[in-house]
């Protein structure tokens, strides 16, 4: 499908202002219409998979992967205290990127309800992996992610990854800046990947700035605060005294860069370089998330490597769906979107990265604008 095909979205958005009898009025005037098409189509597609049984929840798959997990734990801190004082233990620092990186993975899926069917259960699980293992607070992240990304991919003022930061991903907010800011921006994609190595370090700044200043969605912030001081303050602590203060700090910024590289390498494919949607653009469910994402192609091994986000386009579609389902949906979801005419985007790894790279670097001199993308002017709301 080319991008110019896209159908026109209605706006179903209602004003405040009417009464439910208007409310269903209204709805009764759009039976039979575009308007009603768009909104069914989802419903559509939810019932094939719920057919499926795909939506079910698989206790076993995720039990093995968090006994994995203990076990690559118990490898990564054996080497740390084995290696000791020793420049091999740059090779600890590895392992423990990867751990903490498939960690974040896990906690991601009980972020989502993808593992306990109990709420309660799944926020603690969630908020001990979260904080207390990979020092991410699950309240933040919870906001962030789960209520502001998922609720608006791509979306210009509601989407927090496409914010303006160290990189800018909105070419209006590279036109504002100046000096040395200016100068990374117009060669921010060729730095992408130094960038990333600081991510993590942004990922714990920005969980401990939100803890600190009690952030609405944190609901347990003296356990959320009291797990994450244990990590970011009890694991440079055991480092340096199982390594050395020199080897142990070195340690320590090695462990950190490949953690953001490895956590930014696994999500930025999934939608940077894809459209973004203007502020003033209302669109349906489902082309809102499968428009705005992409799917790395590599099927399960690559699905392992990143923790199953290759699948993005069917994870936005079904956040809840268990991550090892999510290969087998994906061929009803792309069978789906060929008959409806929706774009299913999915390339390589490595094609990927050189779409974010090409794309970063128009956006940093100010030439890649959203709002003459044909797939978002599609959809400009009147």
């Amino acid at each position: 499908m080319n991008p110019t095909e896209v159908e026109t979205v209605p706006l179903s958005s209602a004003p405040r202002t009417e009464s439910v009898a208007q409310v269903l009025e209204r709805r009764r005037a759009t039976r039979g219409t575009a308007q009603q098409e768009f909104t069914s189509d989802f419903s559509e597609l939810m019932a094939k998979v719920k057919e499926a049984g795909l939506l079910a929840r698989r206790p076993g798959w995720y039990l093995t992967r968090c006994l994995l997990l203990v076990l690559s734990y118990a490898v990564a801190f054996s080497m740390l205290f084995l290696i000791g004082e020793s420049w091999w233990q740059m090779l600890t620092a590895v392992v423990f990127a990867l751990v903490f990186t498939q960690t974040a993975y896990v906690a991601h899926d009980a972020a989502h309800r993808q593992i306990f069917t109990n709420g309660k259960v799944g926020e603690w699980f969630s908020t001990i992996t979260g904080n207390l293992l990979v020092g991410l607070s699950y309240g933040w992240w919870m906001k962030k992610h789960n209520a502001l990304h998922h609720a608006n991919p791509n979306k210009i003022g509601k989407d927090g990854d496409i914010a303006p930061g160290g990189i800018v991903f909105v070419a209006e907010d590279a036109l504002k800046l100046t000096g040395f800011a200016k100068w990374v921006a117009a060669r921010q994609g060729w730095l992408f990947f130094p960038i990333l190595t600081l991510a993590g370090v942004q990922l714990h700044v920005h969980s401990v700035q939100s803890i600190i200043k009690g952030q609405s969605s944190i609901k347990r912030r003296w356990i959320e605060g009291i797990f994450i001081a244990i990590r970011l303050i009890g694991f440079p602590i055991l480092a340096i005294w199982a390594a050395g203060p020199l080897i142990g700090s070195v340690f320590i910024v090695v462990q950190l860069a490949l953690f953001g590289l490895y956590m930014g390498g696994s999500f930025a494919p999934n939608h940077k370089g894809q459209p973004l949607v203007p502020k003033d653009v209302n669109i349906d469910f489902l082309r809102r998330q499968t428009l705005m994402s992409r799917n790395i192609s590599g099927g399960r091994p690559m699905g392992f490597l990143m923790g199953g986000l290759n699948y993005q386009i069917e994870h936005h579609l079904f956040p809840s769906m268990p991550s090892v389902n999510l290969h087998k949906v994906q061929p009803i979801v792309r069978e789906y979107c060929r008959e409806k005419d929706i774009k299913y985007t999915e390339t390589t790894l490595l094609e990927s990265y050189g779409i974010i790279v090409r794309y970063l670097n128009r956006v940093g001199i100010g030439k890649a604008d959203p709002f003459d993308c044909p797939v978002t002017a599609q959809f400009r709301s009147r």
